[in-house]
């Protein structure tokens, strides 16, 4: 008997603080740093995002947003054999412990389930979801939680318009469970260090310190550049793996970076824009959170429906790339 991964739950999480762009604008300003809510709107399409408060580090968001895919899955944090969560700002900066396990411990499980992180930036939650289905798949897990959590507010330049105007902050997960029914149908990853350079933090830990930048940078038109010459690739992938075609695509969820790259996608695979969700107009880039995010919004609000086919994909610094072909 074929065994599935299937997406039985989703949930996400916005932090209260939302900033509009005319905000953000008036708060440059005070710094010198020129910006509009038209330049900012016309180069990627968002109008709003949202920052975490001070108090709150990647694994409260994390937890918000699995405490709700739990509840659509009708499952016990105790039923759960395995978290990953995918985040480039996990609560702590040496990377351990994972936030996975704080995770896991702020949820209350004590079943002693496996807890990793996957660090893919705005790949991430593809590159998480593809590690789960294999080990669902494998027979080796049953139930497995997937977060996309990030706080990229505390690593942007805020001198820096090109990067700063772009990104969010937020939280978004999904559980899968082993199924007889098809779910997660394919998966495509893809990476490429040799563009490790065009989107990075290029600081180093050093003698308990950061030793260089701690803060993000972004070659824009070698990302863009970039993006749009792989999306479309590891989506027909992906479609291809499955023996389906553009035409089987009932809604394609990209990573929600800039809407430019999101539509020529779209083009490309021959989808009317009617059929890819939308976020990235009010939540920025919000990294590997950015998918989650988004097909929960269209799960909740009854867009995407049960047996419809949802093809999801992003781009990250690595420079990674990849795709899921999932059925709901």
């Amino acid at each position: 008997m074929t065994v599935y991964s299937k997406i039985i739950g989703t949930g996400s999480y916005l932090p209260p603080q939302r900033v509009t762009n005319d905000e953000l604008a008036a708060q440059l300003a005070s710094k010198g740093i020129e910006t509009s809510d038209e330049w900012i709107f016309t180069r990627s399409g968002i109008s709003a995002r949202h920052y975490a408060l001070p108090e709150q580090n990647a694994s409260d968001l994390a937890i918000a947003a699995a405490s709700a895919a739990l509840e659509m899955a009708g499952k016990r944090p105790d039923e759960i054999d395995m978290v990953i969560v995918a985040s480039s700002t996990p609560d702590c900066h040496g990377s351990f412990p994972s936030t996975a396990c704080i995770v896991q411990q702020k949820l209350g499980m004590n079943n002693h389930s496996a807890a990793f992180d996957v660090s893919a930036v705005c790949s991430g939650f593809v590159y998480a979801v593809s590690v789960a289905d294999a080990f669902i798949k494998a027979g080796n897990h049953k139930n497995v939680l997937v977060i996309g959590a990030e706080v990229f507010s505390r690593i942007l330049d805020f001198q820096d318009r090109t990067t700063c105007v772009l990104f969010g902050d937020g939280a978004g997960a999904v559980v899968l469970t082993a199924s007889n029914e098809p779910g997660v149908l394919s998966t495509k990853l893809h990476a490429d260090g040799s563009h490790a350079d065009i989107l990075s933090i290029p600081g180093k830990l050093a003698g308990g310190a950061v030793a260089g930048s701690g803060y993000l940078h972004m070659d824009g038109q070698a990302v863009f550049k970039l993006a749009v010459s792989v999306l479309e690739k590891v989506a027909t992938e992906a479609l291809d793996a499955a023996q389906l075609t553009p035409l089987d695509v009932d809604w394609l969820i990209p990573h929600q970076a800039n809407i430019r790259i999101m539509k020529s996608t779209a083009k490309k695979l021959g989808l009317p824009e009617e059929k890819m969700v939308v976020t990235v107009d009010q939540h920025g880039n919000t990294s590997a959170a950015s998918i989650p995010l988004a097909l929960d919004a269209a799960v909740r609000d009854g867009r995407i429906k049960p047996g419809q086919n949802v093809l999801m994909e992003g781009v990250g610094g690595g420079f990674t790339w990849g795709a899921i072909l999932a059925r709901m």
